[in-house]
């Protein structure tokens, strides 16, 4: 067992108080993550990262949501599983049953079909990498 060390008054005082909570996901393959993220959730594409005239990396927006996608370099396996243990939820004011079916349309498979749960309206969907995504609204639309 590791002893933390106590916290100061200073910093005990001022619990973090973040703005946001981006996120960087590796992927198997950026262009394929790309159009799912850019056609399935609507997702906007800010920048393209490349070294030696290969992207290597997208940056992705939607409303205050910032997304990096890397380009897996298989350093530590190709066929790892990701996303395993965690899921990403995106919260939104726009109707979850129309979001849910643009992303059908666009050939997405929902986990969970839209539903009411816990005072929200949610769906749920893996991306193409198995990264579990929850989108969901604060009030039925």
């Amino acid at each position: 067992m590791t002893d933390v060390p106590a916290a100061s008054s200073a910093s005990a005082a001022e619990p973090l108080s973040a703005l946001s909570l981006d996120a960087s996901l590796t992927v198997a393959d950026v262009r394929r993550s790309l159009a799912w993220y850019r056609d399935v959730l609507g997702f906007t594409v800010e920048r393209e990262h490349e070294r030696d005239g290969t992207v290597i990396a997208v940056s992705l927006s939607a409303g205050s949501i910032r997304l990096l996608l890397a380009q897996d370099d298989g350093a530590k396996g190709r066929d790892r599983q990701k996303g395993e243990g965690c899921s990403l939820q995106i919260t939104t004011a726009q109707s979850i049953d129309a979001l849910a079916a643009r992303a059908t349309q666009a050939g997405a498979v929902l986990d969970t079909e839209p539903t009411d749960a816990w005072g929200v309206r949610v769906f749920r969907l893996r991306d193409p990498d198995g990264f579990r995504l929850v989108v969901a609204s604060p009030r039925a639309r």
